[in-house]
């Protein structure tokens, strides 16, 4: 892969073999953050379960206290007396089968899609549309819910989903570039206190195998998980 001269600039000062300790980590990702925008900030994790099996899906929520940085677009498919509530609670699309017919068209201008017990039997028909694009409302999560107002706020406020990948990672924006390090070092320690609540009773060995932060367009930093359980 060709790499700009500025990400080789960035990439030169992290040692690859290296493990950084957690406030030592977030300054180099902030420094070596040299795009003209701001860079969201980055966690991976990889985790010592099997994804294939149902048993070790590791998927849930996390409000960041610190919030994520960017302001989040919410839709809310429900009826009735639901739609004033989510409308109070700052809901910025809400409806029924006009919105539903509406994404069918392709229309995605939202991040989280909050959904109501009973109208659930027409969302499901959305299922291989929101499903890829991870917008598909679920209980799990917290999106399937009759209390919308407490969903909304929590989504403007900063909570956001994650599962995860085939390959045992979980990835997730944590804040952005311009957030102090004491702000980022309360979402990554949040973060992985959830992850850690999450772990399958069958995952064998170890649990968190690596932890790495990145910004969008900035090289990878090895974390040392040692002292985020210490910070923590």
């Amino acid at each position: 892969m060709k790499r700009s001269k500025r990400y080789k600039e960035s990439a030169d000062r992290i040692e690859r073999s290296k493990t950084y300790p957690l406030d030592e980590a977030i300054t180099l990702v902030q420094e070596t953050s040299t795009a003209k925008f701001d860079e969201s900030v980055e966690i991976s994790i990889r985790l010592g379960v099997d994804p294939r099996k149902a048993d070790q899906m590791v998927r849930g929520s996390v409000n960041l206290p610190a919030g994520t940085g960017k302001q989040v677009r919410v839709c809310v498919l429900t009826k009735g007396d639901k739609e004033e509530e989510a409308k109070e609670a700052g809901a910025d699309y809400v409806g029924g089968e006009e919105l539903m017919e509406k994404i069918q068209g392709g229309w995605f201008d939202f991040d989280v899609v909050i959904a109501t017990p009973d109208v659930m039997a027409m969302v499901g028909k959305l299922g291989r549309i929101l499903g890829p694009r991870g917008l598909m409302p679920n209980p799990k999560v917290g999106t399937v819910t009759f209390e919308v107002g407490k969903a909304v706020r929590e989504s403007k406020a900063g909570k956001i989903d994650f599962r995860v990948d085939k390959y045992g990672i979980v990835h997730s924006a944590i804040g952005k570039k311009s957030f102090s390090s004491d702000q980022l070092k309360q979402n990554i320690q949040a973060f992985m206190d959830v992850i850690n609540r999450l772990k399958p009773s069958t995952a064998k060995g170890v649990y968190i195998r690596n932890i790495s932060l990145a910004s969008t367009m900035g090289p990878g930093v090895k974390v040392d998980k040692n002292t985020i359980s210490e910070a923590a």
